[in-house]
């Protein structure tokens, strides 16, 4: 979206410089891309004018600029002479849409550009450079080109199409006051023409009938703001139009009348009914496209494009002016499938104000009258400007609930009131109407996000609390959960919130939930898992020589499509070498303990059991494990499998671990952490004899739980025996809290050698 300074001026009142504008609109929510100011075109004078060496009518200028130093310009005017004051366009100057470079024309070098009238927008002439009053000193500037805006939007917010709606944005945000401008609409007017709307999909349809115009160029100021954002001025009612969709971001058309057959009719149209646009282009249209008809066939594709048959033309002698309300996804559907979009299918699909169609409609006319005279014959409407205002329910306090800062009521209302919003009061009980531009606004949280970004982002506390005592809506386990992983050695992914549905199907059972309108068709489901992404990356980084990788996201996954029905994942991936080479000792590649380590670490010395039952379909059978507490799954863990890792092209050793909801994971709550001991730690050896299907994990978990006082228990010693045993020795570390003795010692390693024989039918090793 583009426009013009000084018109945004028109509806601004306010000091701001061009820069601080720019930087309000981004800080509040709009996006200012590019801030164009080109140079000056200035008087300058002709010192000397010689023939060019290698042209018949070219001259090469010496030019005094008001610099104090001359500048060389190769010129081709009749008119040029020394001693003439005209008007220079130098390097950075816009000419007919082109920046003006330094450059050599034929071998001869040109600093700048001497210009006729019509290249400054100054008249028609073009058939010399501009001749100046002789006194007028080099320098002075002729002719200041308007700042250009260039802003990016963003789906959800269409108001931003129009200068009035970015206008009335930087009066609530305290850049000026928003000047409103009147509104005036047509009487209805009977003609030889009515309008019928046939089709649910257009809301309401008008139009005015004007007669006996003088076709040619629009109001001068209209015409430059037009070319200064890209648009080549035409004649004065396709300006007209052209201005109003940017000016009030209401789309509209306009027709030749005389080519236009009886009545207009808005409808569907037939299958196989061919339609040829403005550009030559052919088009066959089906059903589901909404076409603008008359009793001859297809005038236009509501909301899309206008048609060959019935454009105006410099002939033209009488006009319709359309303007009308198309149903948003109609639109969408037809500019999709016919492959083009237009200005008008722009806002359209991301939906108009739909009062705006009368007002729109007289402003139009009023600038084709005032430019080319005329005489209204008619002025008529089909359907209705039927717009049920939405009520929302709100309570001041949800801006706190929501945000973790206290603003005051008062405060909330008075911003509300300035963005358009209509509210009405109840104690705490409000209820608020946004104007009809913002289409985006449907629920309690989307005033929060437009009272915030007014209110200001950097006005959000960064202390862990607020004077109010409100903690922050994100906590500090959040962040301790991060830090942790980073420093195990992990880096943090983002990826997009979608899958590949080919990909999951291979990592899960859990059902894709497919999207209608994919953006590409790599990513055609909302994700049910973090885990398609991570691998994806993994693959795409080993293709390019950086197999060792350590990973994690945390992010949210997707259950159904309905709200709510998504929860926060966290997917870890280690792939490749666990720590790179080095000579002190020989490397190793990552395995599944690697994980199972990340997992324990967040666990913060929570007891859990583990089991290897039941692996997904993207983990390797018998590399894999599950963290338990009680009868409830954790966590997950274990070896990429090879049909997985083959399918994605993956060579290298990849391991995962899979928190599925990390709010359930004990290390989002703080730990108490025991007080140190006085005592120093005792460790004590165990080795037991236990099935070779017994996991270790079963036997070190048994030890930890034999007494409050043993700290942790680990695994220095596992092998194999004959008879289909196998013999796990571990080491558990005792923290005193008091004198032992040597029989309170021997009361714990009984407790353990109990509890360890009992819970996995296990026997105490003698040798």
């Amino acid at each position: 979206m583009k426009w013009t300074y000084d018109w945004l001026k028109q509806y601004l009142k306010t000091d701001l410089t061009a820069a601080q504008i720019a930087e309000t609109l981004t800080r509040t929510g709009l996006e200012v891309e590019d801030l164009s100011a080109p140079a000056p075109f200035v008087a300058a004078r002709i010192i000397e004018c010689r023939p060019h060496e290698n042209s018949d009518h070219l001259h090469v200028l010496k030019v005094d600029d008001g610099t104090g130093a001359t500048r060389q310009v190769v010129c081709g005017a009749p008119n040029a002479r020394a001693g003439l004051v005209s008007v220079l366009a130098r390097p950075g100057c816009i000419v007919g849409g082109r920046e003006i470079q330094s450059g050599k024309l034929r071998g001869v070098v040109s600093d700048g550009m001497m210009c006729s009238a019509r290249e400054i927008g100054a008249g028609d002439d073009d058939d010399g450079i501009i001749e100046l009053d002789a006194d007028v000193a080099p320098g002075t500037v002729v002719v200041a080109p308007p700042v250009v805006f260039d802003a990016g939007i963003t789906p959800n917010r269409p108001d931003y199409l129009a200068v009035r709606g970015v206008a009335r944005d930087l009066a609530a945000a305290g850049a000026g006051e928003y000047l409103d401008a009147p509104v005036k609409h047509l009487d209805a007017k009977s003609g030889a023409r009515a309008v019928h709307v046939e089709t649910p999909l257009c809301g309401v349809y008008r139009f005015c009938e004007i007669h006996g115009i003088k076709m040619g160029p629009g109001d001068k100021t209209i015409s430059a703001r037009l070319a200064a954002i890209g648009i080549n001025p035409k004649n004065a009612p396709v300006d007209a139009t052209n201005y109003v969709c940017y000016d009030m971001g209401q789309p509209m058309h306009c027709f030749d009348a005389d080519k236009v057959c009886g009545d207009i009719v808005v409808r569907t149209a037939r299958d196989g009914e061919e339609f040829a646009d403005l550009f030559g282009a052919a088009h066959t249209l089906c059903a589901s496209d909404v076409v603008i008809a008359d009793d001859a066939g297809v005038l236009a594709l509501a909301g899309v494009v206008g048609g060959a048959r019935a454009a105006a033309s410099d002939d033209t002698k009488n006009i319709i002016l359309e303007s009308a309300y198309f149903d948003p996804v109609a639109v969408r559907k037809t500019a999709k499938r016919v492959g083009m979009s237009t200005d008008a299918s722009y806002r359209y699909e991301r939906g108009i104000d739909p009062t705006m169609t009368a007002a729109a409609l007289a402003a139009a006319t009023q600038i084709v009258l005032d430019a080319c005279g005329g005489k209204i014959v008619a002025v008529e409407c089909g359907g209705a400007d039927d717009y049920p205002a939405p009520e929302i329910e709100y309570n001041p306090d949800l801006f706190r609930k929501k945000t973790g800062v206290s603003l005051d009521a008062d405060v909330q209302r008075r911003i509300l009131e300035n963005l358009g919003y209509a509210v009405r009061c109840d104690g705490d009980k409000w209820i608020v109407v946004p104007r009809p531009a913002r289409v985006d606004v449907r629920i309690a949280e989307t005033v929060v996000a437009d009272l915030l970004r007014i209110y200001g982002y950097d006005k959000i506390a960064t202390s862990r609390q607020h004077t109010t005592g409100d903690v922050r809506p994100h906590d500090d386990a959040d962040w301790r959960m991060h830090a942790m992983l980073a420093a195990r050695g992990l880096n943090e992914t983002h990826s997009f919130g979608f899958g590949n549905s080919a990909l999951e199907s291979v990592l899960s059972d859990k059902p894709s939930i497919k999207i209608a309108n994919p953006i590409t068709s790599e990513l055609d489901t909302l994700r049910n898992s973090l885990l398609g992404n991570m691998l994806t990356a993994a693959a795409n980084n080993e293709k390019r020589g950086y197999p060792d990788l350590a990973l994690f996201e945390i992010g949210t996954v997707f259950d159904g499509d309905a709200p709510g029905d998504q929860h926060t994942q966290l997917c870890i991936l280690r792939m490749g070498a666990a720590s790179p080479k080095h000579w002190q000792g020989r490397g190793r590649n990552v395995d599944i303990f690697d994980a199972k380590a990340d997992l324990i670490a967040l666990m913060r010395d929570r007891k859990f059991t583990v089991s290897d039952a039941d692996a997904p379909l993207w983990a390797h059978p018998f590399r894999y494990g599950a963290i338990y507490q009680g009868k409830k799954k954790i966590a997950e863990f274990g070896q990429l499998h090879p049909a997985v890792a083959k399918k994605l092209r993956i060579k290298s050793d990849a391991v995962v671990a899979i928190v599925d909801d990390v709010f359930a994971l004990p290390s989002r709550r703080a730990a108490c952490a025991a007080p140190l001991s006085d005592f120093q730690p005792i460790k004590r050896d165990f080795a037991f004899v236990v099935d070779a299907s017994m996991p270790a994990e079963n036997l070190v978990d048994a030890a930890r739980r034999a007494d409050s006082r043993i700290s942790d228990a680990v695994v220095f010693d596992a092998f194999a025996m004959d008879d289909g045993t196998k013999s796990i020795a571990f080491t558990i570390t005792i923290i005193p809290t008091e004198n032992m003795s040597d029989a309170d010692l021997m009361k714990i390693q009984d407790a353990v050698i109990n509890a360890v024989e009992s819970k996995c039918a296990a026997r105490i090793r003698d040798r």
